[in-house]
C-alpha cells in the first residue's frame, strides 16, 4: 500500500465504525447533517506542532509570539478562551443564516495561489448545491471557495455580533473575512500580512512555514492533492508546522508566513487580517 493512502484508509475505517451522533450532539449548527453519508475526506494530523495557549495576556502574546516591529520573526500560536462568541456562533447555524441571507449574493473565488476567478451566486444556492466533499482530483482553478469579498453592509446584522481577538498589532488596521466551505476544500500555500483565524463550526487544518522556508507545492493544485501527493514524501525536517483548529479556537498567523488550509468538515470561519 502506498504510504500516502494509509491515513485515508484509516480515517475511512474510523468513520464507518464510529457511532452515529445527531447534529445536536455534535454541536455543528446543522452543517454536518447536510454532508453525504460517506467517510470523511482526511484526518487530523498525528501530532499538533503549533502551541496552544489559554489565558495569555497581551504583553505575553507580543513578547513571545510577535516581537515587533520585525513580525517576520514571530511564530504562530493557537489561542483559547480569548472572546465569547456564543451569540455570533448561534447566528451562524445553517438554519439561521439561510433564514437571514438566502437571497443574498456571495462572491466565490477559485482555490489557487496566484490568480482568482470570481463567481457570484445566491447564498442559498451555494449552501444547498456546493457544500459537498472536495473532489480529490480537481484542480484549484476548478474549485470555488466562499471566503472574503463580503458585503459588510448587507451582512451587518451578523458581523456586528462578532467579537474579534483583542490582540491588535501596532500600526495595523483589522479587516474581516467570513467564509463557509465544504469538507476537503481549502487554499494552497500563499502568504500575506499577519492576522487571526477563528473556527466557528467544523475543523480547519493548517500547514505553516516561516518566510525563509518556501514550501514545495504546485500553485494550481489543491491542499488536498498536496497532502496526498507531496506531504507523505517530505523528510521530517521539511514538514510544516501543522495543527487542526477546533471550533472556538483562534490561530494567530504571523506576517509573511507561508500557509495552506484544509477544512476537515463543512467549516464556518472568520479571519481578522491586520493590514
Amino acid at each position: 500500500m502506498a504510504t500516502g493512502a494509509r491515513p485515508f484508509l484509516l480515517l475511512a475505517l474510523w468513520a464507518l465504525a464510529r457511532p452515529a451522533r445527531s447534529p445536536e450532539e455534535e454541536g455543528d449548527g446543522g452543517w454536518r447533517r447536510r454532508e453525504p453519508a460517506a467517510p470523511a475526506v482526511v484526518a487530523e494530523e498525528e501530532r499538533c506542532t503549533v502551541e496552544r495557549r489559554a489565558d495569555l495576556s497581551y504583553a505575553e502574546f507580543v513578547q513571545q509570539y510577535v516581537h515587533p516591529p520585525r513580525y517576520a520573526f514571530s511564530r504562530p500560536v493557537i489561542l483559547q478562551g480569548l472572546t465569547d462568541n456564543a451569540k455570533f456562533r448561534a447566528l451562524c447555524s445553517r438554519e439561521r443564516l439561510l433564514a437571514s441571507f438566502a437571497d443574498s449574493m456571495v462572491r466565490l473565488s477559485t482555490a489557487n495561489t496566484y490568480s482568482y476567478q470570481k463567481v457570484d451566486l445566491p447564498f442559498q444556492e451555494y449552501v444547498e448545491q456546493m457544500l459537498y466533499p472536495q473532489d480529490p482530483f480537481s484542480m484549484g482553478n476548478d474549485t470555488l471557495y466562499f471566503f472574503g469579498d463580503n458585503n459588510f453592509t448587507e451582512w451587518a446584522s451578523l458581523f456586528q455580533h462578532y467579537s474579534p481577538p483583542p490582540f491588535g498589532l501596532l500600526g495595523t488596521t483589522p479587516a474581516y473575512s467570513f467564509g463557509i466551505a465544504g469538507a476537503g476544500s481549502g487554499v494552497p500555500f500563499h502568504w500575506h500580512g499577519p492576522g487571526f483565524s477563528e473556527v466557528i463550526y467544523g475543523r480547519k487544518r493548517w500547514f505553516l512555514y516561516p518566510p525563509e522556508k518556501t514550501p514545495e507545492f504546485h500553485p494550481n493544485k489543491t491542499t488536498l492533492a498536496w497532502l496526498r501527493d507531496t506531504y507523505p514524501a517530505l523528510a521530517p525536517s521539511a514538514r510544516p508546522l501543522e495543527c487542526t483548529i477546533q471550533a472556538g479556537e483562534v490561530l494567530y498567523f504571523p506576517d509573511r508566513w507561508w500557509h495552506a488550509t484544509l477544512n476537515l468538515d463543512i467549516s464556518v470561519f472568520i479571519s481578522t487580517f491586520l493590514s
